[in-house]
């Protein structure tokens, strides 16, 4: 593949990263289960003992909070299984908990592995440990283009309305928007830069 090919299939990639980004209300759900990011770093933290692993998903001003509780959960552990059960549940539902609301997510509570609906980010996790991008890429590519195609087939499906027929034209109207919005919105993701939480 030529470097301009690639080019071009890293620009569809990132749009459609950025149009799921925006698209997708699941998004952010790894942030509150227990095999996302977060629980996983509050628990190797825990193994570890080494606070850090935590501290870093968490604001500076939480910090306090988390070292605290971290400093009572590491020595119950060793008394039994029960008690290390709850100590740890305490400790990733509060470090989680912290995180959430430092991000603007709502939390409900620590949800159990496996409950994500979407394959988006566990395949970006899964690019960052491999150190490979290439599945996440395709996967992208594929979701980006199944929806534009879709919309658009709607969009040619109803086109060739009766003109006297207001409720196929309206109809038609509806479908016109809703791809035209779809473009936009992924062109629009591709050039406005991602608002992100400012480091503490």
């Amino acid at each position: 593949m030529g470097a301009m090919k690639r080019s071009q299939a890293f620009h569809a990639a990132l749009l459609a990263g950025l149009f799921l980004f925006l698209a997708v209300s699941s998004a952010f759900a790894r942030d509150d289960a227990m095999d996302g990011p977060v629980a996983q770093a509050a628990q190797q933290a825990l193994e570890k003992e080494n606070v850090n692993a935590a501290l870093i998903w968490v604001r500076e001003e939480d910090e306090a909070e988390v070292k605290n509780l971290f400093e009572r959960a590491v020595p119950v552990r060793k008394t039994s299984q029960e008690v290390r059960r709850l100590a740890d549940s305490y400790f990733l539902e509060t470090v989680v908990r912290l995180h959430c609301q430092a991000e603007g997510i709502p939390y409900t509570g620590l949800k159990p592995a496996g409950s994500d609906p979407s394959p988006a980010i566990p395949a970006a996790d899964r690019a960052i440990e491999d150190n490979f991008p290439d599945p996440v890429l395709k996967l992208l590519n594929e979701s980006m283009e199944q929806n534009v195609r879709e919309h658009f087939k709607q969009v040619m499906a109803k086109r060739s309305f009766n003109r006297d027929d207001l409720a196929a034209g309206r109809d038609y109207v509806k479908s016109y928007g809703d791809f035209t919005r779809l473009v936009e919105r992924i062109r629009d993701a591709a050039t406005q830069p991602i608002e992100s939480r400012p480091s503490e």
